[in-house]
Order: C-alpha cells, then structure tokens, then sequence
C-alpha cells in the first residue's frame, strides 16, 4: 500500500516538474520576441508593450468568456485596487521592455531579477515581514550583482548607454511592485486569471497613451507614424506569439505546476528562467556576457535562490 502511495506521488511530482519546466522555458522566451521586435521589426518599445498587453487581455476575455465566464465578473470593491494593479503593470512592462531594447535580452532578463530584493526590501516596510541577517546578506548579493550586470560601476558605460543601465535597475523595483500587488491580489482572493485579465487591459490603454506622448528615443511613437505597426508577416506572427506564448501559456503552466508542487519549489524552478533567455539569446541573438556580467549574474541568482529558500523555511 506505502509502495503505491509512494510511486503515485513520485509520478505527481513528476508531471509538476515537467509542467514548471515547461512553463519556465516558454516563459523564458518573452525577452528573446522582444529582442526580435524592436531590434529586427523595429517597432518602438512602448508600442510593442501596449500591443502585447492588448492581445493578451482579449484572447484572456475570449478564453474566459467561452469557459470560465464567471472569472471575467469583478467586484465593484476591487476596481480601485485593479486599476492601481494596472498601472504598476503599465510601468514594469514599459520599463522592461525598454530595457531589452537598450541591453539585450539575456541582461534585461538577470537584471529584473533583482525584483526578488527589492521586494524584499518593501515588504518588510509594508507588510512588516521579516528580514533576517541571512535575507540581509542575500540582498546585499543580488542588488551588488544587479550593478555589475548593468555596468553602473563604469563611467564609460554611463556615457555610452545611460538609459540602459536606468532602465534596467528601475525595471526590477517596478517588478517587485507588480509581485506585491499581486500578493495583496491573492489576499483579497481574487482569482490569477482575473486579475490578468483586467490589468493587461488597463496596461495597455496606458501604454498606448503613452507612446502617443514619450518622444521616439524613450521608446515612443515618432510624430506622424501610426499606433499599428508596419511588420511583415513574421513580425505580426511574432507579436501574436509573445502575447500568447509566454505571456499567457507560460504564466499558466507554471501557475498550473503548484496544483502538483508546492509553491516554494516551483518559485526555485523559476530561476532557471534567466539561465534560458541567456542560453536562447546567445544562439538565436549571438549576445555574449562579459566576465563582470556572468560574476554579477551568479550574484543575483544566488541571491534569488537564498531568499526563495529562507521565505520557504
């Protein structure tokens, strides 16, 4: 009886790993579609933030719309907090999207990363979390990391590609945002798809807002050009997939994977993400890391690792 109990775990176990890998790695492919459609379609980084968002609200509306309708109804008592919800989205995708434009895919990536810091940081002020010295330390890891990565201890690097390294620190404080708001979204018991739903959408109306106003070297429209890009037929096919793929199949794999593992693990899971965007930008993009970079990466995922670890003890 112990024997068949044990087997029917371990298989459990088996198919949430391969779910969570799965998920991870098609989640690990946003940074890459990124790379590819501003830097090869030459569409402007908010724009493609806007489009992606876009798309991925309506195939979210569609697919619950034709099977879970009742996830699209949102209480009136929520909507403060959605639109808030939205707005911190809005800024984290604009930000980050930037940031692959500015320094490639594989940096952007391991520095977003630095997200697991910052919202430590915040959550012992906001939700008087604990902060143990070993916690301590493991911030001081990654934040450390996430400089060596951006080049911010360069003065070259500040005179050639400011924006870069700009973008890049401020893109995971604006994640560690979006991951408290999605904390405080769970707590009130909103359900995941829901909420995606609604603040893609609201993310969108904003971002689209926003390329009308920012000027085309922050990642705007350029006066007189339209909101719907002029891609070839591999561009549109790429845009679809972004919203699609990784933003909604790799979201939902890997919320998926904790019906079989627990959530502490699959969070660990989750650090392999920025080891596969590099692996996928070095051979699909030819991005190479410097030895200061792989040092600063190492940093901040080992930082990720030991504060995912102490959270789970």
């Amino acid at each position: 009886m112990t024997i068949t109990i044990n087997a029917a775990q371990s298989r459990t176990a088996g198919k949430g790993y391969a779910i969570a890998l799965i998920g991870v790695l098609i989640w690990s492919t946003t940074a890459i579609f990124i790379r590819y459609l501003t830097a090869y379609q030459q569409i402007p980084p908010i724009l493609l933030a806007a489009w992606r968002d876009l798309l991925a609200s309506l195939t979210m509306i569609l697919v619950l719309g034709g099977f879970q309708r009742r996830l699209l109804h949102l209480p009136k008592a929520h909507w403060v907090f959605i639109v808030g919800y939205g707005i911190i989205l809005s800024l984290f995708n604009a930000l980050w999207t930037l940031s692959v434009a500015f320094n490639g895919a594989a940096i952007s990536m391991v520095l977003v990363y630095s997200s697991a810091a910052f919202t430590a940081i915040l959550a012992r002020f906001l939700f008087r979390e604990n902060l143990s010295f070993a916690k301590g330390l493991a911030i001081a890891a990654s934040l450390s990391g996430c400089v060596l990565v951006a080049g911010a201890l360069q003065p070259e690097m500040w005179r050639l590609n400011p924006l870069g390294i700009l973008t890049g620190l401020l893109s995971g404080l604006a994640m560690s945002g979006y991951s408290l708001f999605g904390k405080e979204s769970a707590r009130r018991g909103m359900s995941a798809w829901t909420a995606l739903t609604y603040t893609f959408g609201i993310a969108a109306v904003i971002l689209f807002f926003s390329s009308w106003l920012l000027p085309s070297f922050l990642g705007g429209v350029p006066a007189g050009n339209s909101f719907i890009p002029s891609l070839e037929n591999t561009g549109w096919a790429a845009l679809i997939l972004l919203a699609v793929g990784p933003t909604i199949g790799g979201y939902g794999l890997y919320t998926l994977s904790m019906s079989y593992l627990p959530a502490s693990v699959v969070n660990l899971i989750a650090t392999l993400e920025p080891t596969f965007t590099a692996a996928q930008a070095y051979f699909v993009l030819g991005e190479r890391f410097t030895l200061e970079q792989v040092a600063g990466s190492l940093l901040i995922l080992g930082g990720v690792i030991a504060l995912r670890i102490s959270e789970k003890n």
